[in-house]
Parts: C-alpha cells; structure tokens; sequence
C-alpha cells in the first residue's frame, strides 16, 4: 500500500461497553489535556483570519504539527553453546543496529516530504535497556513510533504506559526481520493468554512494513491534537436541537475535548456591529469583496446584492470576535430568526466563507456536530459541511443546509448559486453544486456525545428540493438498512474523501463509541 493511500474503515473497540469517563486508551493525558488549548489557532497563519481576506483558492492553512519520536528498539544475541540463545531477528550486531537506524530515518524524512499535513519527525534514538526505555518514555512529544526488532515485553510496556500514544511498527518483507512480527500479538498483547490485556495498547496500534497504514493512524494524531482544546465562540449563547444535546454537548466539549466556550451576546455583536457600519472604509472593503466573489467564475447571484454585502460585514465581525479571543470556531444561536434582523441577512454566506477560509463555524451553537466538524476539519485538511439528515432509504440518504463550505477538496471552490435561506426566503445562502461521483465520509453523532455512526459515500446528485438550499443525494457504501434503524441523532457532518479509519482510531482515544456501516 503506497504513503496516503486510503482502504475501508477499520473497526475499534466500542466505548459504550466501557467504563464512563476517559478509559486506559485515553487520549487527553497523552497529549497533555489542556497543553494543546490553542495550539490550533497559533499554527494559523494570519492570513486565515485577516478581516480583509476574500474568497479564493489554494490549500487551508494547516495546524500544528505532529511531533513524532521514533525508538528503534532492539537486543543484539550473544552467543552460547548448546542452547538456544538466537531469538527470530535480523540485527545481530550494533552495526546491524545503527545501519537500521539510519534507514529508519531516510524512510522517516521521506513519509514526512509526502504527508499532505505536518509532522516533525525527531532523529531515532535507541532503545537496548530498561533504562533507556524508561527515558524514551518521557520525551516531549505527541507520540511514539516504535519499531520492534527485539527486546523483552518491559521495555514496550514502559513505552505504551507513557501516556502517549505508540504505534508499533513490524518488519516482515520491507527489510531486517523483526522479533515481534511474531511476538506482538501472543507475548506482548495477550501476554502469553488468549485475550488482549496489554491496558494501553491493542492490535489496531501495530502495523507491519507498510508506512500507508503509519500515516493514516499519524493523520489521525494530527486531527485530534488540532481538535483538542478548540476554543468556540458562543454568539448568542449555547443551543442545541434537543435537551439531551443542551446538557451534554457543552460538558462533554469541555470535559473530553477540552473546548474553551466563550458565550458573547446578541447585545455585544449588535453593538460591535453599528461601529462597523459607522466605519466608511469597512463597509467600503464590503463592497469591494462582495464584487469580487459575484465576478468569480462558478458563483450566481440568485438574490439582491446588498445581501452579499452584508455578509461580508458579518463576516469581518465574526472574525474580529474570534481574532480578539483566539478562537478558531464559532457557533450563532438563534441563526434562522434572532441573527437575520442585525445583519440584515442570515449567516449563511459568512459561515460558508469562513469555512472556507480554513476556520470552522456552524449553525446553532449545537457542540454534538460542533465537535466532529472540527474533528473532520483538521484530519481531513477540508471543511466540513454540517447538514440536516433524512431518512435512508434504498441505498442512500439525502443531506441539506444553507450554510455549506464550496471548497470541498480543500483547494478547489465548487461552483455555487447565492440564494436566499430558504425557510426565511431572505438574504444569502450557498447551493452548492457538488461533484457527482465524488467519495466522501459522513459522520452523525448521537445527542449524548456518547456514540457516533459514520459511513463512506458517493455523490449521486445536487437536487433543488424545496428545503436547505445546498443538497446532497449521497449513495452510502455499505449496511444502509443498518444505518435506518440504528442511527441517532440529526446532524451530519460531511467531507470529501475517505477518513472513516482516521475518524475510528481518534475516538478510540477519547472512549466515544464508533459504528462504521461501512466496515
């Protein structure tokens, strides 16, 4: 399998049969918990946030990198007479040792020259005792790498206990032979038994020659390392669709993903809002980014202009709020009634615009899709869009909202008819024209925060039904009446590609359930 190459989610262990609360596999401590609050919005270069910024394309702005110490761990055999004393393994001598070493490290700088997100991979430092384990242990870092030629069973327990997270990387036919190619899973993980009783790691954490299989569950590091501690403007307060949403939503983002919620009210972004309109040269830079994103090829204006221009006023106080705070997502309550009266249109258009941007800001300030938007946002490196669900049925499911991203595969804007909100009929929407064929993932989080269902599917069309104005018609890939009678919740969250197994190995970390009918 070649580096990036994607193949069908992988299952994980449930966390609705675990204990509540974060488990042994939990992934807030290995990265510091409140440590990585911020790290997101410093890893983003200004220009995400420049008030006068306009529509264009070219990649979002990546996040933090991904600091990775890989360990080369190893027992060179000494020779006895008339017993066993060579384990299975290719390295008998310390200068088998260095040479892998060094391998180990060009095939590292490569794997990081081809990673579409960043990773900082430190030199490889070895591992021949105890002690040395026990040091590896405490390096500062997001994670381990380690590669497995020999040893005995303490020095990766020391490692996997660190409290961050490992991955175990095998060589079976990519060079030397390693001892635990045959020893991972019975002496390792089972410890000698027949079930898995290593407390903190399992068999999703190992992966043999292929540096595929290493990027994605990295990919997946990434996104959660972005995702933790994500601070979220609340404008107009907290909402959610159901009570179940109301109580558990804002605990578990702060509790679980460590978000940091800053409410700012309606009263606050009507007074930010006169100064803005008092100021000639804003509204005079409104005007101006409203023509230039009307005069792009792809865009169709199905409304009254000044509603554009007016977006983009929005869109400069969204962003002033969020600069002045260093938030990097942001919510509005009472979207479809309470916001369209100030702006003088819905958020629709700024909320599209600003995902776009490589920033994140969704409908309602419902934090049960909140967090698997962000989540998707940064393991994918492409918005996501945030969309009503309906009922499936014969192989798909439709999904809908006005206030959907255009810049889909994270460098390209799809093209887009400016409408009005279609419960209002007012201001300026997004209907999206997505592409036909194109693979995407989808998540749906249940109103708990305790379970999410996901699945792999395929853009079948663009409909213009009399609902949320941008459309999808999604073929699902996989146990579609599964899906009808098992899903919870109401919100989707949609990317384009496929990162079912990333978004599976995340929530590992985090004890949240995950259902893949894709798998």
């Amino acid at each position: 399998m070649s580096v990036g190459q994607h193949r069908d989610g992988a299952a994980c262990r449930c966390a609705c049969c675990e204990a509540a609360g974060l488990s042994r596999r939990a992934f807030v401590g290995a990265l510091g918990g409140a440590a990585v609050a911020g790290l997101a919005w410093q890893a983003l270069p200004a220009a995400a946030l420049a008030a006068e910024s306009a529509p264009t394309g070219g990649a979002l702005p990546p996040g933090a990198p991904l600091r990775v110490k890989p360990l080369l761990v190893y027992a060179i055999p000494v020779r006895q007479e008339l017993t066993s004393w060579r384990p299975y393994g290719g390295l008998a001598s310390r200068e088998d040792v260095e040479a892998e070493a060094r391998r180990i490290d060009g095939e590292l700088k490569k794997l990081a020259a081809d990673s579409e997100f960043p990773i900082e991979f430190a030199p490889v430092s070895l591992v021949g005792n105890q002690a040395e384990a026990e040091a590896a242990a405490k390096a500062e870092t997001d994670a381990l790498l380690v590669y497995a030629s020999g040893g005995p069973q303490e020095w990766f327990a020391a490692l996997a206990a660190s409290g961050k997270p490992n991955i175990m990387f095998l060589r079976h036919r990519s060079g030397p032979f390693y001892l635990y190619y045959e020893i991972a899973l019975f002496r390792f993980l089972n410890k000698n038994t027949d079930t898995d009783i290593e407390p903190n790691m399992d068999a999703e954490d190992i992966v043999v020659d292929e540096y595929g299989d290493v990027l994605w569950r990295l990919r997946a590091h990434y996104g959660l390392k972005n995702a933790m501690g994500t601070k979220v403007i609340a404008l107009g307060g907290l909402q959610a669709y159901t009570p179940t949403g109301q109580e558990c939503g804002p605990k578990h983002a702060r509790e679980v993903w460590k978000y940091e919620i800053i409410e700012v009210s309606h009263a606050d972004m009507e007074a930010r809002l006169a100064r803005l309109r008092s100021d000639e040269r804003a509204m005079a830079d409104a005007a101006r980014q409203a023509d230039a994103l009307l005069a792009e090829r792809g865009v169709t204006l199905e409304t009254d202009r000044r509603f554009v221009v007016n977006t983009f006023v929005a869109l400069r106080l969204f962003k002033d709020i969020m600069a002045e705070h260093g938030a990097t997502n942001i919510g509005v309550a009472n979207c479809m009634g309470g916001l369209i009266r100030p702006l003088d249109t819905p958020p629709c258009l700024a909320l599209s615009l600003l995902n776009d941007e490589g920033l994140t800001g969704f409908c309602h300030v419902d934090l049960t899709h909140t967090m698997p938007g962000v989540l998707l946002r940064w393991i994918s490196a492409k918005p996501s869009f945030v969309a009503n669900t309906h009922f499936p049925h014969h192989g798909m499911i439709t999904i809908a909202h006005c206030a959907a991203p255009r810049k889909m595969n994270g460098k390209d804007l799809e093209p887009v008819r400016i409408m009005t909100h279609f419960e209002s009929d007012y201001g300026a929407a997004t209907k999206v024209e997505y592409t036909k064929g194109q693979v995407t993932t989808t998540v749906v989080p249940n109103f708990a925060c305790t379970r999410w269902c996901g699945f792999r599917g395929k853009v079948l069309d663009s409909p213009s039904f009399p609902i949320c104005r941008s459309q999808i018609d999604l073929e699902i890939d996989g146990q579609w009446e599964r899906l009808t009678r098992e899903m919870q919740g109401f919100h989707a969250v949609t990317c384009y590609g496929d990162y079912l197994r990333e978004v599976g190995y995340a929530l590992r970390r985090l004890n949240i359930a995950w259902d893949n009918f894709s798998s």
